[in-house]
C-alpha cells in the first residue's frame, strides 16, 4: 500500500511538472556569447532578476546565485 502511496504522488507531481513554465538561462562572464565561459541552466523558477543581480531554482531545485559589480550578461528564453 506504501507503493502505490508513493506511486501516486510521483505521477501527481509529474502531470503537475507537464504544465510549469522552464526557461533556458545562459550567463556569459564577457561579451560575447557563445565562447567557452558560457554557462547554461534550465530552470523552474527566477527569484531576483536585476541588472546586477541574478537569482534562480534549477531543475534539480538548487538556488544558484550570480552577482557582479559591473553588471550581468545573461539570456533568459522559455523552453
Amino acid at each position: 500500500m506504501d507503493n502505490l502511496k508513493k506511486l501516486s504522488i510521483w505521477v501527481f507531481n509529474w502531470f503537475l511538472s507537464l504544465f510549469q513554465t522552464r526557461y533556458k538561462v545562459t550567463v556569459s562572464f564577457n561579451k560575447e556569447y557563445g565562447d567557452s565561459d558560457d554557462r547554461t541552466f534550465i530552470t523552474k523558477k527566477i527569484l531576483v532578476q536585476k541588472e546586477k543581480h541574478l537569482k534562480f531554482r534549477d531543475e534539480y531545485d538548487r538556488v544558484i546565485e550570480y552577482r557582479s559589480a559591473s553588471g550581468l550578461n545573461y539570456i533568459i528564453e522559455d523552453v
